[in-house]
């Protein structure tokens, strides 16, 4: 549980911090898609395949992901990651936000904010940000368009255990 955030850091992640990321990324997960994605999918998601995938991540000398980990306490209580964009249709130099997730103990106590504006402030000047989020995550878009995101009128459908999920592109500059 978060009830202090005296304590909290957001730093770059290192290959240290896979399994803390792997399990955030799968708590988180199990409790924003409920209802949303089948319960199966959410009940099989691996926490050490996940962290597999992200110390692989983390550990590539050649990768053009940026990582970050919001630390309360000395525990990962969120992430971020960063890098070029994946849209066909980007600009060669635009940036996408793949991920941020927290702990679900750490909704509502403003460490997703911070971990925006540290994404954020590793934007170079004029270059455009996009992000995907599930149409349905209504919490989820109206964070992003605090932050200055709005919906650029592109959706895509993501499959996830049989079950279709429609996503919406926002995006900043």
């Amino acid at each position: 549980m978060v009830d202090d955030l005296t304590d909290m850091v957001i730093r770059p992640a290192t290959d240290d911090d896979a399994r803390a990321i792997a399990e955030v990324h799968v708590a988180s997960w199990r409790q924003a898609y409920t209802g949303v994605i089948d319960e199966d999918y959410l009940a099989k998601l691996d926490v050490s395949a996940r962290a597999a995938w992200w110390s692989e991540l983390l550990d590539s000398s050649n990768t053009s992901t940026s990582v970050w980990v919001a630390e309360n306490e000395g525990r990962v209580v969120g992430f971020a990651s960063m890098g070029p964009s994946l849209d066909e249709d980007a600009d060669r130099s635009a940036l996408q936000i793949y991920t941020i997730y927290l702990d679900p103990s750490a909704w509502g106590h403003g460490i997703a904010r911070e971990l925006m504006r540290t994404v954020l402030a590793d934007v170079p000047e004029g270059v455009p940000v996009t992000l995907w989020v599930p149409a349905a995550n209504e919490r989820a878009r109206h964070f992003y368009r605090r932050h200055g995101f709005s919906a650029d009128g592109v959706e895509r459908v993501e499959e996830f255990g049989g079950d279709q999920l429609r996503e919406m592109r926002y995006r900043k500059g």
